[in-house]
């Protein structure tokens, strides 16, 4: 029997990936993904409006999608709740999120040129994307429910890059699926290909705390009000840009 219910979170099961972009100064920054989808070489991601990856991003219309497996949890794990952003807005200090300068670093992963833009690929991640920015949109402004100011970004993946060790043959490009296994985000906790493999830094503290909306009377008022007063300044970054397209 179905349930009509209200989650606070909806990741039903997602592959992780690993955005890298370029900071102002030429160094690499690492966002961990979740929301994204394909159609064709076409690809949206979404993204919080405060983060350095959409900072990145919108300066400068290029990123590699580096697509982490089941092998690269650990480093996916040590990236969870890290930020480029020197000033961190305040939903994300109050979710625990520290700045990191050196991501890669942290993350103990390894830089790869790529071919057609500038930011590095990930040579530890078995799928690289190299992507440019097409379009962009704020997300979820209706949405009652969305906390803080959100980006969907439109990208066309211009290369592709597989490791052999995951092709059914070397010389043709057809990813076999009993060898590809993408690391994947299930309700905070990280699985793949069915199997539960490893905790995840996001899954501590309440579910509830991504879910202000959830909260009821003054506190949410409050809340509603603090984050509204400390995020607009990155929704009406995203609408100048936007409005330039």
């Amino acid at each position: 029997m179905h349930k009509e219910l209200e989650p606070a979170i909806l990741y039903f099961g997602t592959p992780v990936v690993l955005v890298t972009t370029l900071n102002e100064d030429g160094t690499a920054n690492i966002a961990p993904i979740s929301s994204i989808w394909w159609l064709s070489w076409s690809c949206m991601i979404g993204l919080d409006a405060s983060s350095k990856t959409t900072e990145n991003l919108l300066r400068t219309g290029e990123c590699v999608l580096n697509m982490a497996s089941d092998q690269q949890v650990e480093s996916v794990n040590r990236l969870a709740k890290t930020t480029g952003r020197h000033k961190l807005p305040l939903h994300k200090k109050a979710l625990g999120y520290k700045y990191e300068a050196n991501k890669f670093l942290a993350a103990g992963l390894t830089e790869q040129k790529s071919m057609t833009v500038k930011p590095p690929r990930i040579e530890e991640c078995p799928v690289q994307l190299e992507a440019k920015l097409v379009n962009k949109m704020p997300f979820g402004e209706h949405d009652p429910k969305m906390a803080v100011p959100s980006v969907a970004f439109e990208l066309s993946v211009e290369k592709v890059h597989l490791d052999e060790l995951i092709l059914k043959d070397p010389n043709k490009p057809y990813v076999d699926p009993d060898k590809w296994h993408p690391l994947i985000m299930n309700f905070r906790k990280f699985y793949s290909t069915g199997s539960y493999i490893h905790e995840s830094k996001l899954a501590k503290g309440a579910e509830a705390q991504y879910a202000p909306w959830k909260q009821k009377g003054l506190k949410r008022k409050l809340t509603e009000w603090i984050l509204a007063r400390n995020t607009k300044r990155y929704k009406d970054a995203v609408h100048r840009l936007d409005s330039k397209s």
